[in-house]
């Protein structure tokens, strides 16, 4: 998830640093920067001059399919009559767990709708 907020809040702002991620997700700075931490050591973002969050390419390429899936997802959800809050929140769990066959398939379907 944090790539994905990163990922939108760099295209919404240009410049994302960690208490943007803290004010956008509603965690404490010490969890958003334990999370910085980890995904810097993972190779998926780096922090600039400033303190502005960057994604690597390999970020970058995990928090696009992220936000893909959740972008169908809901709009498939919504499509169905769920509600727009609970198609958002349902989107979120099933955006990480979703296999790239099914994901494939709903989207497909999400698009002749």
């Amino acid at each position: 998830m944090y790539l994905e907020t990163i990922y939108v809040l760099n295209q919404k702002k240009g410049f994302v640093r960690s208490i943007d991620v803290c004010e956008e997700m509603g965690y404490s700075k010490p969890s958003v920067s334990r999370a910085v931490g980890l995904l810097k050591e993972g190779g998926y973002l780096t922090v600039a001059a400033g303190g502005a969050l960057e994604l690597t390419e390999a970020g970058l390429e995990v928090a696009v399919r992220t936000y893909e899936r959740h972008t169908v997802l809901s709009e498939l959800f919504k499509k169905l009559g769920v509600p727009e809050e609970q198609a958002t929140a349902d989107a979120c769990k099933i955006e990480h767990v979703i296999s790239n066959e099914t994901f494939a398939a709903l989207k497909e379907l999400n698009s002749k709708m």
